[in-house]
């Protein structure tokens, strides 16, 4: 069956972030089902899904009460058009959104992906310095950023190939350093880069916008509180909104509910996706301030209205799975557990400073990764790791060189041990 599959599959599909030429050697792996951490194929193989099928699962696969509680809304509403009409479960859910955000966070605005959240921040920070009368056509990000793949958000992210390839149709922006490692000299060497930058450009900038303590699809990399808590401090002070991209590192990927939490900073427009529905389903809010609200509120014939619109905002069964999501972590005190794993991973961790070649050992909460020295990017070592890991039942999806573990919360001591010790054995016969 899993031949089979695999064959209908490549007659027709485009997989994302995929070169397809690569599977004339690589097989696809059908998946026929999932339960916890684990995926299934057709042919009775297994794999842990190390990674949480690209950071959205949070509490295992066909959870059973996200599942009932997506059911349960499916008797009765699947979706109606968010114009004109709402539904209880979306009300429920920005009423808690609002609850758990840090403050002054008030206003729930809905798309259903990532890239869509950002796309949204970026055109409603822009759009209210427009309604107080001021055109302010750049957005700052920081070095080795990346914020999705719409144009808006490629234009704000800082991946050299993308940029290169669709330069021509991007929008103006203007890059600030990130902090080169985790240490508070380095949050405030890159910090002072910032305040120069916007003493000479503050007047045309919107918005900056950044990855909370860690950025992700940027290899991992990660950085001091202390930084976050500079930036918004000079955005304050220059009147540049700053936007907080919490949709990889929400949801208590870093060791607290939200990143921002670790800083104490609250942003002017905070993106959330992925683990906001615990994996099941597309759904992104922004949540924004009274006060950039209040500049789009006006008469019909003002023309200052926020122009943005997703024909599938506020899916009822997404915002139900989302809900369900929410209750987990009220329910279950899931950051308090976390905070353990977390712990037996850094343990885990430590093990690894023993390989000659793994370097850069890091970790947030429930992100943790490692550099592979030695090999060049075209070398591939990063798959040739993939390849050894599947065989013994542990799938992870390095970056480049980067080996990182981001696990659903439900992952076991034991199966963490396999886990990171199935790496740690690839690793060492490398």
């Amino acid at each position: 069956m899993n031949e089979e599959l695999m064959a209908r599959d490549l007659a027709h599909i485009w997989h994302p972030c995929t070169q397809m030429k690569d599977h004339e050697a690589i097989p696809i792996i059908p998946i026929k089902r999932a339960q916890g951490v684990w995926l299934y194929d057709f042919d009775g193989n297994r794999y842990i899904d190390s990674i949480s099928s690209w950071w959205v699962n949070l509490f295992g696969h066909s959870n059973p009460y996200i599942n009932e509680k997506v059911h349960e809304q499916l008797q009765t509403l699947e979706h109606v058009i968010f114009a004109g009409f709402t539904h209880e479960q979306i009300v429920r859910l920005s009423e808690r959104l609002v609850a758990l955000t840090p403050e002054g966070l008030e206003r729930c605005f809905y798309a259903d992906n990532g890239s869509s959240a950002v796309e949204v921040a970026l055109k409603m920070s822009f759009h209210y310095f427009k309604n107080r009368g001021e055109i302010r056509p750049y957005f700052v990000s920081l070095t080795n950023s990346y914020h999705g793949e719409t144009l808006g958000a490629l234009a704000v992210g800082d991946v050299e190939l993308y940029k290169q390839t669709y330069e021509e149709i991007l929008i103006r922006t203007l890059q600030t350093p990130v902090p080169k490692d985790r240490s508070l000299e380095a949050a405030m060497e890159a910090a002072k880069e910032f305040e120069s930058l916007l003493e000479r450009h503050a007047k045309e900038v919107s918005a900056l916008i950044v990855e909370p303590l860690v950025q992700c699809a940027g290899y991992m990399h990660m950085y001091h509180p202390a930084f976050l808590r500079e930036l918004k401090r000079i955005c304050e002070e220059h009147d540049v909104h700053l936007i907080a991209d919490e949709i990889a590192v929400g949801f208590g990927r870093t060791g607290t509910l939200f990143a921002c939490e670790q800083a104490g900073v609250s942003p002017d427009f905070m993106c959330l996706s992925k683990g906001l529905t615990g994996g099941y389903l597309p759904l992104s809010v922004v949540l924004t301030t009274d006060e950039i609200y209040g500049a789009f509120y006006c008469d019909y014939n003002d023309f200052k209205a926020f122009l943005h619109s997703h024909s599938y905002t506020g899916n009822a069964l997404a915002c139900a799975a989302a809900n369900a999501t929410l209750d987990i972590f009220e329910q279950e005190d899931i950051i308090q557990k976390n905070r353990i794993k977390s712990q037996y991973i850094a343990k885990k961790l430590e093990r690894f400073k023993d390989i000659d070649k793994v370097s850069n050992i890091r970790q947030y909460g429930m992100i943790a990764a490692l550099d592979i020295k030695g090999y060049d990017p075209k070398q591939r070592i990063g798959l040739r790791i993939n390849q050894e890991c599947l065989k013994r039942e542990v799938f992870i999806r390095p970056l480049g060189n980067v080996i990182y573990f981001m696990p659903p919360y439900v992952i076991s001591f034991d199966e963490i041990d396999m886990m990171m010790d199935t790496v740690y054995d690839v690793l060492k016969e490398l």
